[in-house]
């Protein structure tokens, strides 16, 4: 007996099998080939180049994978037929696993090492068919290109046949539901690559030859106008965070610009090799080009961070706002909330920018755990591409990444951590106890703020832990903003509208710690 919904192995064998021996059904192939490669290629104005590299017999087409579509346009674009590796899933319907198997696709197993996938290649290629490969081992259907899979390697060095690379545009826009759109597409083939017969090459030997694959693919990609990774970033703000920053990016391998804002502050870092007055002992890395923030040229980098405190952001976007490019990303640090009307830093930078997205990053530590020791963070972009390849970066340099879609959540947990520190100090003359329940206070009322406005409470469990201390100006300067932010929801926020008095001047940290010992007291009473 075999569980409902999945396939026999014996079934999967015969489809093997009969790609083996067989190949494509001639009696179905070349006809369906006659009628469905003339309406692909006008529907889709197909616009194909470089077949001119891909040479004759045993040949893998190593491709991007954006669209269910992508095996049958590079199919079209190719005057034989081509044998493609399906999810197993699409051969559970006998009638559809014939019809594809006819085609030229056999199962495979994702996720997992697939031997009987390998092997039914590897007789293709040496049968002189051409097989493509998707090393991304799934759909990446935004963005950039995903990571690839050392398969691609080992395949390569088993059978000893050419690697071309390919490129495929358009199709992630060709699918609406059931709908196929009329959408451009474009296939690039780039020139093919040759390595040594290996019959057992190892895991190291097969990684090293994707990455050798991979790039010339990201080369047709970025010629057909596709994202690159991210290779080179620019930091604004050259205190300690931004220093930390461009230290953590050039570690990654990314070539990094240092923004100053006066010239004798450039010349100075230049000069030093280091960040005295905001992290001193540490060595700039030789991969850093420090420069004025006037010299940069935003539009040319793939990364733009902003690490200036939250009250220098207008003033900033002012000067380069218009100059960050629309494919450049936007990582901003900046804690807090932008005044005078307490927006958060994301949604204030993204008013204000063209960039493809713009994400925040929260830090557990400070500056010089950034470069020393490593250091936990929470990098947070609605962004699903973008915030992929900022967790690849930053592992890459070092950190111990989390990614989230909750940019909300994690800017004004953020926040609520620099206000409870605050509340603490402000009531430790009550005790410790009290100054953890004022602390307490203010997390509860920061976090109803996020709910309402569309955070996750989820974000906010340890943010004590997570974030960073903020500097000391725009840790007063965030209590009164998240006070009107409150009021304006309609939330009823005691502890912080309390707190926003004391540091004003109104009223006393006795008399703000008293009226919370009363309304706790009152809460009891009406509990019970």
């Amino acid at each position: 007996m075999r569980a409902r919904g999945k396939l026999k192995p014996r079934r999967l064998e015969v489809y093997h099998e009969r790609t083996r021996r067989r190949g494509v059904n001639p009696l179905v192939y070349w006809p369906i080939r006659l009628v469905v490669k003339p309406a692909v290629l006008a529907y889709f104005r197909v616009r194909r180049l470089g077949r001119e590299h891909i040479p004759e017999g045993g040949v893998i087409l190593a491709s991007n994978h954006r669209s269910f579509l992508d095996p049958f346009v590079i199919g079209c674009s190719v005057r034989r037929p081509i044998y493609f590796v399906a999810k197993r899933e699409l051969f559970k319907n006998p009638i559809v696993g014939w019809l594809l198997s006819c085609l030229g696709a056999f199962p495979i197993r994702r996720g997992q090492s697939d031997e009987e996938s390998v092997k039914t290649a590897l007789a293709l290629l040496a049968r002189g068919e051409p097989v493509v490969v998707f090393p991304e081992g799934t759909r990446i259907q935004t963005g950039s290109l995903g990571r690839p899979k050392r398969g691609v390697g080992r395949l390569a060095l088993q059978a000893g046949a050419p690697v071309v690379p390919v490129a495929v545009t358009g199709t992630e826009r060709a699918r609406a539901g059931w709908r196929v759109r009329l959408v451009k597409v474009h296939v690039r083939f780039g020139p093919p690559l040759s390595f040594p017969r290996v019959e057992h090459p190892s895991r190291f030997l097969a990684g090293a030859v994707t990455e050798r694959i991979w790039p010339c693919v990201q080369l047709q990609w970025e010629w057909l106008g596709g994202l690159p990774p991210l290779r080179t970033a620019a930091v604004v703000g050259a205190g300690g965070m931004g220093t930390a920053a461009a230290s953590v990016l050039a570690r990654a391998g990314l070539q990094v610009q240092l923004g100053c804002r006066t010239a004798s502050q450039a010349e100075s870092l230049r000069v030093e090799s280091e960040n005295p007055a905001h992290l001193p002992g540490g060595q700039l890395d030789r991969g850093i080009e420090v420069k004025t923030v006037h010299e940069i040229e935003f539009a040319g980098v793939d990364l733009v961070v902003l690490a200036v405190p939250c009250s220098s952001l207008p003033a900033l976007l002012d000067e380069i706002g218009l100059r960050v490019g629309e494919r450049s990303a936007v990582l901003v640090t900046s804690k807090g909330l932008v005044p005078p009307l307490g927006t958060t830093p994301t949604a204030f930078v993204s008013e204000r920018v063209r960039a493809r997205a713009v994400a925040t990053l929260a830090v557990r530590g400070d500056a010089r755990s950034l470069v020393e020791d490593g250091a936990s963070a929470m990098v947070a972009t609605r962004d699903g591409d973008l915030r992929r390849q900022l967790r690849d970066v930053l592992r890459a340099g070092g950190l111990t990444v989390e990614a989230t879609d909750d940019v909300t959540g994690v800017e004004l947990a953020a926040c609520a951590t620099t206000a409870a520190a605050l509340a603490s100090s402000a009531a430790a003359r009550s005790g410790a106890s009290v100054a953890g329940v004022a602390a307490g206070r203010i997390l509860a009322e920061v976090q109803e703020l996020a709910l309402a406005s569309g955070g996750r409470s989820e974000t906010f469990a340890g943010a004590g832990r997570r974030h960073a201390p903020t500097g000391a100006a725009d840790s007063l300067a965030t209590v009164p903003l998240l006070a009107a932010a409150l009021e304006r929801r309609r939330i009823d926020a005691p502890a912080t509208t309390g707190l926003r008095r004391v540091l004003a001047g109104e009223t006393s940290s006795d008399d703000w710690v008293e009226s919370l010992r009363t309304e706790r007291r009152a809460q009891t009473r009406s509990a019970a």
